[in-house]
């Protein structure tokens, strides 16, 4: 499953949403790999560490040398994964480039690399892709190469305003570029049960329809804890709500999947 996590509105939660679902996934025993295309590089720190030298193994190397004529020599996909402190879970870094390539790859009509590069990828049992919070050039690769996408929620007006211009872009892009994408649901995030416009607004998106995942996610200082010592939920604070809820909501999205955790101590970071 190739599953990616995109809303076009900043702070929603994405890196920490696929982080944590990725981490999670490889926990049950999944071989995982986490594809960051977000300049930020958040998920890139949240996993690797912010000190971690990738060398040239990252998205915007495998981007880059798609706009080199000479084909020989290219490398594949496989060749910019690096292995994350956590057992069974990959990533291929970002890069805070990517930006300043995107225009080339535009022109020259790249969008469709990343998926031709996850068609050559062997060996993962699930692959998370976090976006930039726009919908551009790295986006769209990602909702070309993708079979889902789930869209975080921060339950603000705002948010909600951009939910329905996301939804038409995740719409088109399905029509235009891969018919087999779906919209696997929207994640709540950062949710605040007794405030009331958190639970009204969520009560009318309901309303009107849209794929709204029954698993909340709740706001808590533990993930700031958790973005700060550089472990995921599930390694940090296993038995947290916070930690419980994200595994809720990977069992939604994996129903009847049985898989226990594995019983590993993760190496501790440099």
């Amino acid at each position: 499953m190739r599953r990616v996590v995109f809303n076009q509105k900043g702070g929603v939660g994405k890196s920490s949403i696929a982080s944590n679902l990725a981490a999670i996934s490889a926990d049950r025993g999944l071989k995982t790999l986490l594809i960051d295309l977000d300049p930020q590089c958040n998920s890139t720190h949240y996993l690797l560490g912010r000190d971690t030298n990738t060398g040239e193994r990252d998205i915007g190397v495998f981007f880059a040398q798609t706009l080199s004529f000479r084909g020989r020599g290219r490398r594949k996909l496989q060749d910019y994964t690096t292995p994350t402190p956590f057992t069974n879970l990959d990533v291929i870094p970002s890069n805070p480039e990517l930006g300043d390539i995107m225009s080339q790859l535009e022109t020259k009509h790249k969008i469709y690399k990343l998926r031709d590069g996850l068609e050559s990828l062997r060996g993962y049992d699930a692959i998370y892709i976090d976006t930039p919070p726009a919908f551009n050039f790295y986006t769209m690769s990602a909702l070309i190469a993708a079979d889902s996408c789930l869209i975080p929620f921060d339950c603000d007006e705002f948010s909600r305003q951009a939910l329905y211009t996301l939804i038409e872009n995740v719409e088109e892009t399905r029509a235009d570029h891969n018919e087999e994408l779906e919209v696997e649901g929207i994640v709540v995030n950062q949710f605040q049960p007794r405030a009331s416009l958190p639970k009204r607004l969520v009560e009318e998106l309901q309303e009107e329809g849209l794929p709204i995942l029954d698993s909340f996610i709740s706001s808590s200082v533990k993930m700031r804890e958790s973005h700060d010592k550089g472990l995921p939920l599930v390694h940090m604070a296993p038995k947290h709500k916070l930690t419980e809820e994200f595994v809720t909501l990977f069992e939604l999205l994996h129903p009847g999947f049985s898989v226990k955790p594995t019983t590993e101590d993760v190496e501790e970071k440099a």
